[in-house]
């Protein structure tokens, strides 16, 4: 009885090795399909330049918002950034810039938060039905005792990495 018993283990045992094993080679394809592999005809992208037509102007917010999407493409993806006839292309425009006072404490503000708005557009000019147009918004709150002309460059930079994160999963962590 113990010699069967044993032999219906070793089954079980077996069995279940090989199932974890089949579930992790199915999850790891998985994960590396969706974590951004591009198919192999797309091998360059092109991003524009990106207006500022908040009624609110950071003069240094274009250019921000461009560094970090070409340093996105170039360290997340084996595309080469062209000027113009990309494989994938982006438009954009700085729709919204805006500061605002958030909680209070009385009459006193004592956050501030710092909001930025992109409209992107999006084509995959290997799929041209594969494209988009849509605005991505960010928020970053700070401490109203700050100095926003000392810190307004480095909250601006925060939002537009997330800006761009969004931006990056909805064109290409898509596929």
């Amino acid at each position: 009885m113990i010699c069967k018993m044993n032999f219906v283990v070793k089954k079980i045992y077996v069995l279940l090795l090989a199932m974890l094993a089949v579930s992790g080679f199915y999850g790891c394809c998985f994960y590396s399909l969706k974590a951004g592999q591009l198919p192999p005809d797309i091998k360059t992208v092109s991003i524009h330049y990106i207006p500022n037509q908040a009624p609110k102007v950071n003069p240094a917010l274009s250019q921000l918002l461009m560094d970090a999407m070409r340093n996105k493409f170039l360290n997340e993806s084996n595309l080469k950034i062209v000027d113009k006839n990309g494989d994938l292309d982006f438009t954009g425009v700085i729709t919204d810039y805006t500061i605002t006072a958030v909680g209070r404490s009385g009459n006193i503000s004592t956050g501030n938060q710092l909001s930025i708005s992109v409209k992107m557009d999006y084509v995959n000019h290997k799929k041209e039905k594969e494209k988009w147009s849509q605005t991505f918004t960010k928020t970053e709150t700070f401490d109203a005792s700050q100095n926003l002309s000392a810190i307004e460059n480095t909250i601006a930079t925060d939002i537009c990495k997330m800006l761009v994160d969004d931006i990056y999963n909805k064109s290409v962590v898509n596929w």
